[in-house]
């Protein structure tokens, strides 16, 4: 009897189940969901502008095991994110291949250099800003080489916007006039400023500037493609809030509706591509007079408390 009893506790042991403890890091848990729309507006001959929209991601998945289910995690996935705009210059075909060369570079640098930080801590901020300085410079020079292949498209160039999110940090890096938002708690807080002549802020009426007069607001004083040796690539970072909502456009939003208006469309919550397309449509009913483009998306994080922005903990 004794020797039974042994021999189940024995079995007992060994059946125990191994609690291991679980783990969900914070960039397993977020969710970006994010649109973007495009037009050409109504007094430009073409839509010179391009987006891009990219998910990067880290995957755990047993194929094959002697191990039980519950000896083993079950399928793990994190991501991050990157969205990025680009404002070719001009009102032809030359702008048009800068934003697109530029954007098209990016998306395979990713692949053939990125070393993708789908969890971040401190120590490694440098390590990301690196990395988004010579992506930005292997922009530039792809948008250079293409102008030289043709004498048509000499002097093309581009503005480039592009933010990064993983788990609660946002990375924003920004060349031109094309531009970068946070919608928190009402407020539209601007995260890029733009590179022109004259400083952002000061107030200039909407539209072109009077006949012979100069248009300083628009001169761009730092691009993608404008030179050698790439431009001025100013990255920071913030930590995002549960709720946030992330703006990227070009400056044929922003010229033409003020950030009051765009901040109540904001507020409305509604899915980003209407968000997204109401924006447009509200450009184009001020005039339209450049292209306009947007990209918006909704910053959550599953089980956490989505009913009023907080900063989160990672």
């Amino acid at each position: 009897m004794a020797e039974d009893i042994d021999a189940a506790k024995r079995r007992a042991a060994l059946a125990q189940p191994l609690n291991n403890p679980g783990f969900e890091p914070t960039s397993s848990l977020i969710e970006v969901d994010v649109a973007a729309a495009s037009n050409r507006g109504k007094l430009r001959y073409q839509n010179t502008d391009h987006y891009l929209a990219v998910r990067l991601g880290r995957v755990q998945e047993t194929l094959l095991t002697s191990l039980a289910a519950d000896d083993l995690p079950r399928r793990f996935s994190e991501y991050a994110y990157a969205m990025l705009v680009a404002d070719g210059f001009g009102d032809s075909g030359p702008g048009a291949r800068a934003s697109r060369v530029a954007l098209s570079a990016i998306a395979h640098l990713a692949i053939r250099y990125g070393r993708w930080h789908v969890r971040t801590e401190p120590e490694k901020f440098a390590e990301i800003v690196g990395q988004g300085e010579f992506f930005f410079r292997h922009a530039n020079e792809a948008v250079i080489e293409a102008s030289r292949a043709d004498f048509r498209l000499a002097e093309m160039a581009t503005s480039m916007t592009a933010v990064y999110i993983a788990g609660t940090d946002l990375f924003f890096a920004h060349v031109g006039h094309s531009k970068a938002f946070i919608f928190r708690q009402g407020e539209l807080i601007p995260l890029t400023h733009d590179h022109t002549a004259v400083p952002e802020g000061r107030h200039h009426a909407p539209g072109p500037p009077p006949p012979g007069r100069l248009d300083l607001h628009h001169l761009v004083t730092e691009s993608i493609g404008a030179r050698a040796g790439g431009p001025r690539v100013e990255i920071e970072h913030v930590q995002l809030w549960v709720g946030d909502r992330i703006l990227l456009c070009t400056n044929g939003l922003t010229d033409a509706v003020k950030a009051d208006r765009i901040a109540d469309v904001l507020a409305l919550r509604r899915k980003p591509q209407d968000t997204c397309d109401a924006l447009v449509q509200l450009a184009l009913e001020a005039g339209g007079p450049d292209n306009v483009t947007v990209v918006a998306a909704d910053y959550t994080v599953r089980g956490a408390d989505q009913a009023g922005a907080q900063p989160l903990v990672a």
